[in-house]
């Protein structure tokens, strides 16, 4: 299966000059942090979302996850995003240091959340090291919904937990750490960046712009 290095992240950490730009360096998909919590709003989301889509991209918004009251949490995201069937969604599941590092219950709470609200699963992200930590060899059978987006930043391909069978994303670098390229035309500075385990079908299928092929 081939890898695809045609999708970005970005949040207010991030200076965007153009999105024509990101789209004729061949990114496809951009992720953008929409909120943190129950509270926080990534102000870059509302601002970029059209922008984005305005110049042909993939759109979609992650969730910093943090302790505490998953459920208001998944509120809050879906309240901010209002995602429509073309809205990729995401948890962020990672060491919080700011307000509390979301727990592995937390985190499967937060994601049936979205689904009863949406009738979809989200994403998780989640860096290889910390999510072997928290999962161990133990399978999650909610957490298994959702795919997987795994942070690396390595030549070696992402150590998947058992959960599941293979990994969808693989943040390969922060736009420091992690090999070339970190970046890409239209952010200013390096960014990160990640590669779709599949082809454009696989990608745009993920997105929710293409139908699922019938078996």
């Amino acid at each position: 299966m081939p890898l695809l290095n045609v999708v970005i992240d970005l949040s207010h950490h991030n200076n965007v000059t153009s999105f024509p730009d990101v789209k004729d360096a061949g990114v496809l998909g951009v992720i953008n942090k929409a909120t943190q919590g129950t509270t926080v709003v990534d102000g870059t989301y509302g601002l970029r979302k059209p922008r984005a889509l305005a110049a042909g991209l993939l759109w979609g918004g992650y969730h910093f996850g943090s302790s505490g009251n998953p459920q208001k949490q998944a509120d809050h995201f879906l309240d901010v995003v209002q995602p429509g069937p073309t809205d990729l969604l995401v948890l962020d599941f990672e060491p919080n240091g700011h307000d509390g590092t979301m727990s592995v219950a937390e985190a499967v709470t937060f994601v049936q959340r979205i689904n009863q609200q949406t009738g979809r699963f989200p994403g998780l992200y989640s860096g290889q090291s910390f999510l072997k930590e928290q999962l161990g060899n133990k399978k999650n059978d909610v957490l298994a919904n959702c795919f997987l987006w795994v942070a690396r930043y390595s030549d070696q391909l992402p150590q998947v937990p058992n959960t599941w069978k293979t990994y969808t994303l693989w943040q390969y670098t922060d736009g420091n750490a992690g090999p070339q390229p970190h970046q890409v035309n239209g952010v200013a500075g390096g960014c990160d960046r990640d590669k779709f385990n599949g082809d454009e079908a696989g990608l745009r299928r993920l997105w929710g712009v293409q139908p699922t092929p019938n078996p």
